[in-house]
C-alpha cells in the first residue's frame, strides 16, 4: 500500500495591510474567528499575533505590531548562526581547527563519521569571518581574519560573431591556434602556435603582445603558409579580430581547452623540450623559436606511423616541398651560427 502523502501547511507572514485591517476589525468589536475569516488567516495565527504584538495597555496597534515583527525578523538570523546553534559541534570544530584542519576537512569528516549534525564548509567560513568566530581564524592556513574582497576589473570586451566549434564542417584541413606566455614579471612578449592536427605540424612565431592588432596579422601569416580551411581558437580577447583572418574561424566553449587538444599538446612539447614555463620570451629570438619548431616537426611520431610532420604534411597537401626546403635551409644556417658561438639548440 502506498503511504498517504503528508499534508503541507501553507504559511505566510502578516503584512502591514493585514495588521491594519485586523486592528480596525478588533476596534469594531469583531471576534477573532470573524477577523481570521476576513483577512484570510487561521484563528490561531490571529490569536498569536494579537498576544505577541499588543501594547502594554493590552490594545493591539498595527504600526507598533509591524515594527516589533520587523525587528524580530531582522535579529532572527546572524552570521555564524549555524555553528553557534550547536554547542558540542562548535567545540569539535574549534578542536579540529587547532589541529590545523581546514573547514573543508572538518565538514567532510563530520559527514563521514555522522557524530554531529552535518554542516557545510561555507557555514564554517562565515562563522570564522564573523565577530563570534573571528578569534579562531588564526588557525586557518592563511591566518586571514576577514574574507578577501573580490577584485572587479574593467568590463571585458566580447568576441563578435563567434561561431561554435560544433558548427565546423567535418571535411577540410582544420588548424588550431593558441598563445603561450611568459611570467607576468617579464612583460607581454608571447609566442603564437598553430597546429595542423592531420600532420601534427607546428608553426609559430613571436609577438610583442597579445593585443588583437598585433596578434591577428601574425597568426594570419602562419595560416597562409598552409592550406588550412579553418582555424579553431579559445575565447581569449586576442581573437577579437578573427574576422580579418584568411580562413574561417570557430571557437571552443568557455573553459574547454580540451576541445583543441592538438595545439595544447604542441605547446606542451615546446615547453618540455625547449621553453619552460619560467622562460622570459624576450630572451628567445625568432630564429631560436623557428629552430625549436623545426626539430619538433622533424621528430618521428608514433601517431604518424613513425614519420615526421613534414613528410605527412607534404603527402596530404597541407604544405609544399618548397616550404619544407626553406625551413631546412634556415634551420641549418641557424645551427651553423649557433655552433660557431658554442651554443647548442
Amino acid at each position: 500500500m502506498k503511504k498517504p502523502k503528508k499534508k503541507t501547511r501553507s504559511f505566510s507572514h502578516f503584512t502591514q495591510s493585514d495588521r491594519d485591517r485586523m486592528e480596525a476589525l478588533l476596534e469594531q468589536g469583531h471576534l477573532q474567528k470573524e477577523v481570521a475569516e476576513i483577512i484570510g488567516k487561521s484563528e490561531a495565527a490571529v490569536s498569536r499575533e494579537r498576544k505577541r504584538r499588543r501594547k502594554r495597555a493590552r490594545k493591539y496597534r498595527a504600526t507598533i505590531a509591524h515594527q516589533k515583527a520587523a525587528a524580530k525578523r531582522a535579529s532572527s538570523k546572524y552570521c555564524g548562526m549555524a555553528v553557534e546553534a550547536h554547542r558540542e559541534r562548535k567545540l569539535f570544530i574549534i578542536r579540529e581547527l587547532e589541529k590545523c584542519r581546514s573547514p573543508d576537512e572538518i565538514a567532510g569528516r563530520m559527514a563521514l563519521e555522522k557524530n554531529y549534525p552535518p554542516i557545510g564548509k561555507d557555514a564554517i567560513y562565515s562563522w570564522l569571518y564573523s565577530t563570534r568566530g573571528n578569534r579562531y581564524a588564526k588557525n586557518l592556513c592563511t591566518m586571514r581574519k576577514k574574507k578577501r574582497a573580490q577584485k572587479r576589473g574593467p568590463k571585458r570586451d566580447m568576441i563578435p560573431n563567434r561561431i561554435s566549434l560544433r558548427e565546423r564542417p567535418k571535411r577540410g584541413i582544420h588548424a588550431q591556434g593558441d598563445a603561450f606566455l611568459s611570467p607576468k614579471k617579464y612583460g607581454t612578449a608571447s609566442g603564437i602556435l598553430v597546429v595542423i592536427p592531420d600532420a601534427q605540424l607546428l608553426l609559430g612565431t613571436k609577438t610583442p603582445s597579445l593585443s588583437p592588432k598585433t596578434y591577428t596579422p601574425r597568426i594570419d601569416a602562419l595560416l597562409k603558409q598552409t592550406n588550412a580551411d579553418t582555424c579553431t581558437f579559445d575565447n581569449g580577447i586576442e581573437n577579437k579580430h578573427h574576422e580579418q583572418l584568411s580562413v574561417f574561424t570557430y571557437f571552443c566553449d568557455s573553459h574547454a581547452p580540451w576541445q583543441k587538444p592538438d595545439v595544447e599538446n604542441g605547446i606542451g612539447l615546446v615547453r618540455r623540450w625547449f621553453i619552460p614555463d619560467t622562460t622570459n620570451m624576450n630572451d628567445v629570438s625568432e630564429e631560436d623559436l623557428q629552430g625549436y619548431l623545426h626539430v619538433l616537426n622533424g621528430k618521428y611520431r608514433r601517431s604518424l606511423g613513425f614519420r615526421s610532420a613534414y613528410e605527412v604534411g607534404v603527402e596530404k597537401g597541407i604544405i609544399t616541398k618548397s616550404f619544407v626546403k626553406k625551413r631546412i635551409l634556415a634551420a641549418q644556417k641557424h645551427m651553423v651560427t649557433r655552433i660557431a658561438l658554442g651554443v647548442r639548440i
